[in-house]
């Protein structure tokens, strides 16, 4: 049983003439982590809105169709009943931080779904220490570096410990270093306790070795989904999303004719393919 599944689901935004998103049609398993990708404005965002009632309940417009979201109707449910088990990691980190301390942030979450207070406790001592942010349990968020709200927002909604966590561009305020980490983590988490990962992402380096699938999109629509790997090798009808230079390497040796298997995503795929051959 899919835990969120979409058929010809189509928005438009109030006062717009042009749907943000138009027949879209998916849906994504238990545990699967999935990277939606493609170029500013396809409608990546507007899509993982309507997985927690965020559209039509705060953002106003024309919803058709169907999304199902852990056996609900998310264009019908309040998002207040899906925020238990969708976790949102919104792209700009301060709209999700706003006590006087990040661990005040964080127990925010589990204080509202009416835990005991160790349970609270120990939710916020594990979110922090996943989120790699224990020593800043007293620091106000106004004086975190983005780096650093961006791992507290995370922290806020892994608290919460939802079946679904959908990430809009985790990365964007993060090293290299960081995101890595941050990335490892949230596999780790996947793995564990089997959730539901959703990343919406660009920097498709960094996060091909943790999907299941990548869907890219397009003007409203997914253009192309399957494994990365599929996805890649197609690299032709990939307008406007940079895949891994380790794919482009492979996809331009496959052109001159030398053709090394299937398009690899990481250079430690890569490596084991030349050896194979050389």
């Amino acid at each position: 049983m899919p835990v969120i599944e979409a058929k010809n689901l189509t928005f438009t935004y109030a006062g717009s003439n042009k749907p943000a998103i138009k027949n879209i049609d998916f849906s994504i398993d238990r545990g699967e982590f999935i990277v939606i990708t493609g170029p500013s404005g396809c409608g990546k965002t507007t899509l993982v809105r309507c997985f927690n009632s965020l559209i039509p309940s705060f953002y106003r417009g024309e919803i058709s169709g169907k999304i199902d979201v852990l056996n609900l109707n998310a264009s019908k449910s309040n998002t207040s009943t899906l925020a238990k088990n969708v976790g949102f990691v919104f792209q700009n980190p301060e709209n999700q931080l706003f006590s006087l301390s990040v661990e005040r942030d964080v127990a925010f979450g589990p204080e509202n779904l009416g835990l005991k207070r160790d349970e609270t406790r120990q939710r916020v001592d594990w979110a922090m220490n996943i989120a790699g942010i224990e020593d800043l349990r007293e620091t106000a968020p106004y004086e975190l570096s983005g780096g650093q709200q961006q791992r507290a927002a995370i922290a806020c909604v892994l608290a919460m410990k939802p079946e679904i966590i959908v990430l809009d561009e985790p990365t964007s305020f993060l090293d290299p270093l960081s995101s890595y980490q941050i990335l490892e983590a949230i596999a780790d988490l996947r793995d564990e306790v089997g959730i539901t990962i959703i990343l919406i992402e660009h920097r498709l380096d960094l996060v091909s070795k943790y999907a299941d699938r990548i869907m890219i999109m397009d003007d409203g629509q997914i253009a192309m989904e399957g494994p990365p790997s599929s996805v890649y090798s197609e690299e032709a009808k990939l307008l406007g999303v940079g895949i891994p230079k380790v794919s482009m390497l492979f996809n331009l040796l496959k052109k001159d004719g030398y053709n090394l298997g299937e398009t690899p995503v990481t250079i430690e795929e890569a490596s084991q393919k030349i050896r194979k051959c050389f």
